[in-house]
C-alpha cells in the first residue's frame, strides 16, 4: 500500500497560498453558463434538488425557491437515462420562468446518462469510484501491468463524455467521495486521503491529455479530520505534478441536521475556507435545500471582509503534518492535556451570583429525591465564574475557575483554581498559585517567546488562548507553531468571544475558529464565551449558555476528539431517496440519541449507501419502495426489512454487539 510520505519529501507550504495571510488560492476560471467559477470570482453557493428528477413541476417549483433562497448553481440526480432525458423538461420549464441558474447532473454509476446529460445542463458532476467500476469490497494484489489495463478501461470509459463536455462547452466536476473508492484505489492505497486524491486524477489526467481544462475537484468525506487532509493534499499533488490549478468545490457529506449539521459543515468547509481553499459551498444538511443555501452563504460572507487583517509573524517552516492527523503532545496537567479528552468550560462569569445558582445550562442537574447531582453528556469539565465565585458546593466532577484576586480569597483551593493574566503571572510568587492547576490567559502577543521560555518547565501551568485578530483562526494556530519550535509541552485551552446576538451563525463562525485548530490535534479544550448586552434578562443569559456549551460539545465531536453523544451521518436527500429522511432521521433520533459515540449512517438510498456512511457503526438504508437494508459497518446483515420494523431490527443489532444501553428517565430537575 502506498503512503503519503513514500511520495515525496512533502512541502506543506505548498497546500495554501499563506498560513498567516488570508488570501484566495489562485485558480482557473472555468464557465458554467454564464456563473463563471474560480479566484477571480465571488465563492458560489450550491445545493441539490430532493424531488424526484421525473417530477417535472415539483422539480421546476423547487429549483424557484432554492435560487430565491441564495443557490447559485443548482444539482439534480439523473441516475439513469431516463431522468438525464427529463433534465430537458426541467430545464426549459425554468427557462420559461425566466430562471437562468446553472443546473448541474449528477451521476452515477452510469456513463451513457452522463453523455446525455452533458448535451443538455451546464454542468455534469461524476464519481471516479463508480463512474467506471462496481465496487465489490475486493482486495485485489495488482501487478503494475495490471493496475494500467485497469486504467485503460476506465480511460476507453471515460473519454467520450469528456469529447462530449468539449464539443458542448460543459464543465464537469470529478468528485470524489470517501465512502465510495473503488476496489482499485482501496486496494492500491487504502481507504485514505490519498486515496481519494488518486481516484480523482486519475480521471484528471486524461482530461489533460485531451486538453480538456473545464474542470472542477472536489473531495468529499462525513470525516471533517480525512476530507481536510484530503483536499490539502489535492492542491499539494496539482502543484506537484504542474497539473492546473482548478477550483475546488467544498463540501462535508452527510453532515445531518439542525446544530450537529451545521457545526460539522463549518468544522470542514471553514478549516479550508481560512486557508484560501474553496471556490463553491455545498452544505449537505438533512433538511430542505432551501435551507442550505443561507448556511453556505453564512460561512463564505466572513471571508469578503478578511482582508486587510492584523498582521502575522510568517511560517517559516510548518512543525506538523498538515496531511495526517496527530494530536500535539502535552503534558498532563491535573485533568488537562496528556491523553485526556479535551475540556470543554463553561463561562458564566458575565452572571450574577444569583445567576449562577442554576446549572441546568451546562449539563449539570440537582435532583432533590435522592438528593444528588446529576450529569448528562453535555455536563461542562469546569465553569469560568471571573470574579463573582459561585456561593454554594458544585456537583462532583465539575470544578471552579476564579479570577486570581478572588481565588485568593477563596476558602476552598482544591475544588477551585485560579485564571491570570500574563501580567499578573508574572507578578505573582509561587506561594501565590495552586499547586495543582492554574490556567494564565492571553492571546500571542503576550505568550511571547520570553514569558514561554521562562514558564518552558511549569507542571502546574495550562494556557488559555485567545485573540482579537480578524484572522482570529491562522493567529491562534501561529502560537501553537511557536510552542512546537520552542518544544513546550503545556496544555491550550482555546478560547473564543462572540456576541450573544449572532444566533445561527455562532456554530458556524465558533466551529470554523476553534474546529480549524482541533483538525490539526492543536488544543486540549474550549471555552465558547457569550458577550452579553446590557441589560439581557436572566432567561436569556441562560438560554444563551445552553447553547454556547451545546456548540462547544458539538465542535469537538465534529472534529473527531471528543465523542460525547450519538452521530447521525445522514444524507441531505435527493430525487434517489426512497423515504422521508428528515422524518425518519429524527424518529432514529429519538430511540438512540442516548447511545454515547456510535455512530449511525441513514441514507436515502444504496449509491449513498456502504459507501457513504464508510465511517458509521451502523447504517439505516433504503433500497425499495418499504424495504430496508441493515448495515453493521461496510457489511449489509438484513435486508429487505420492512420501514415499520426497520427501527426494532436496527436496536436489536446494536443490542447483539452488545453497545445497547437502556436510557434513562430522569424527572423534571431542579435548581440548587
Amino acid at each position: 500500500m502506498t503512503t503519503i510520505a513514500a511520495l515525496s519529501d512533502v512541502n506543506p507550504k505548498l497546500y495554501c497560498p499563506s498560513l498567516t495571510e488570508y488570501k484566495r488560492r489562485q485558480t482557473i476560471s472555468v464557465p458554467i453558463g454564464n456563473v463563471y467559477l474560480g479566484s477571480e470570482y465571488p465563492i458560489r453557493v450550491q445545493s441539490m434538488t430532493t424531488v424526484d428528477t421525473m417530477d417535472t413541476e415539483g422539480s421546476i417549483e423547487q429549483v424557484i425557491r432554492m435560487v430565491e433562497a441564495g443557490c447559485e448553481y443548482v444539482r439534480i440526480t439523473a441516475p439513469s437515462v431516463k431522468e438525464a432525458q427529463n433534465l430537458e423538461n426541467i430545464r426549459k420549464g425554468l427557462r420559461q420562468r425566466g430562471i437562468q441558474v446553472p443546473l448541474i447532473a449528477d451521476i452515477h454509476f452510469t456513463p451513457n446518462a452522463a453523455e446525455l446529460a452533458a448535451r443538455i445542463v451546464e454542468k455534469v458532476r461524476i464519481n471516479p469510484g463508480n463512474y467506471a467500476d462496481r465496487k465489490r469490497f475486493e482486495l485485489i494484489d495488482y501487478t503494475d501491468a495490471s493496475y494500467a489495463a485497469e486504467l485503460e478501461r476506465i480511460r476507453e470509459k471515460f473519454i467520450p463524455l469528456v469529447k462530449i463536455c468539449k464539443e458542448y462547452g460543459t464543465a464537469m466536476r470529478i468528485g470524489t467521495n470517501h465512502g465510495s473508492l473503488s476496489d482499485r484505489i482501496l486496494s492500491r492505497y487504502g481507504d485514505t486521503p490519498l486515496g481519494m486524491v488518486e481516484s480523482a486524477l486519475e480521471f484528471l489526467r486524461i482530461c489533460e491529455e485531451m486538453n480538456y481544462y473545464n474542470i472542477v475537484l472536489s473531495m468529499k468525506s462525513s470525516n471533517t479530520q480525512v476530507m481536510v487532509q484530503a483536499y490539502r493534499l489535492l492542491v499539494q499533488r496539482l502543484n506537484e505534478e504542474g497539473l492546473k490549478p482548478y477550483p475546488l468545490h467544498l463540501g462535508v457529506t452527510e453532515a445531518g441536521e439542525a446544530e450537529d449539521g451545521r457545526i460539522k459543515s463549518a468544522v470542514g468547509i471553514g478549516t479550508l475556507l481560512e486557508d484560501g481553499l474553496g471556490d463553491t459551498v455545498r452544505v449537505s444538511l438533512t433538511e430542505a435545500p432551501e435551507n442550505e443555501a443561507p448556511v453556505a452563504r453564512d460561512l463564505i460572507q466572513r471571508y469578503t471582509v478578511r482582508a486587510p487583517h492584523a498582521p502575522i509573524e510568517p511560517v517559516e517552516q510548518v512543525p506538523i503534518d498538515p496531511f495526517q492527523y496527530h494530536r500535539r503532545e502535552t503534558n498532563e496537567v491535573f485533568n488537562v492535556g496528556g491523553i485526556n479528552v479535551p475540556r470543554v468550560i463553561a463561562d458564566y462569569s458575565q452572571l450574577t451570583i444569583e445567576q449562577h445558582e442554576d446549572l441546568r445550562s451546562i449539563g449539570h442537574f440537582f435532583l432533590p429525591v435522592p438528593d444528588k447531582w446529576r450529569m448528562n453528556d453535555q455536563g461542562a469539565d469546569y465553569i469560568y465564574t471571573g470574579s463573582t465565585p459561585v456561593p454554594f458546593m458544585l456537583p462532583n466532577g465539575l470544578k471552579e475557575i476564579i479570577n486570581h484576586p478572588q481565588w485568593l480569597l477563596h476558602p476552598d483551593k482544591v475544588n477551585t483554581f485560579p485564571l491570570l493574566t500574563t501580567v499578573e503571572y508574572q507578578d505573582t510568587t509561587a506561594d501565590q498559585l495552586s499547586e495543582v492547576l492554574n490556567f494564565v490567559a492571553g492571546d500571542i502577543h503576550s505568550f511571547n517567546v520570553a514569558l514561554l521560555n521562562q514558564v518552558k518547565d511549569a507542571t502546574n501551568l495550562v494556557l488559555v488562548l485567545r485573540s482579537e485578530n480578524k484572522h482570529a483562526m491562522p493567529e491562534m494556530r501561529r502560537l501553537f507553531f511557536r510552542l512546537l519550535d520552542l518544544g513546550l509541552k503545556l496544555p491550550v485551552i482555546i478560547q473564543r468571544t462572540y456576541g450573544s446576538d449572532l444566533d445561527d451563525r455562532l456554530p458556524l463562525y465558533s466551529a470554523t475558529d476553534i474546529g480549524g485548530l482541533l483538525i490539526d490535534g492543536l488544543g486540549d479544550g474550549v471555552i465558547v464565551s457569550p458577550q452579553f448586552a446590557d441589560g439581557t434578562a436572566k432567561s436569556d443569559k441562560l438560554q444563551a449558555l445552553s447553547t454556547f456549551n451545546s456548540v462547544g460539545f458539538g465542535i469537538l465531536q465534529a472534529a473527531r476528539t471528543r465523542m460525547s453523544k450519538t452521530e447521525y451521518i445522514s444524507c441531505p436527500s435527493c430525487g434517489r431517496t426512497l423515504f422521508d429522511l428528515q422524518e425518519t432521521t429524527a424518529m432514529i433520533r429519538k430511540h438512540t440519541e442516548h447511545l454515547k459515540g456510535v455512530k449511525i449512517g441513514i441514507m436515502g438510498c444504496i449509491v449513498n449507501g456502504p459507501g457513504e456512511m464508510a465511517d458509521a457503526d451502523y447504517g439505516y438504508v433504503g433500497m425499495g419502495k418499504d424495504k430496508i437494508a441493515l448495515y453493521r459497518g461496510q457489511q449489509v446483515v438484513k435486508r429487505s426489512v420492512t420501514a415499520a420494523k426497520a427501527v426494532d431490527e436496527l436496536i436489536e443489532l446494536i443490542r447483539e454487539d452488545g453497545r445497547w444501553i437502556e436510557p434513562e428517565t430522569i424527572e423534571e430537575p431542579l435548581t440548587s
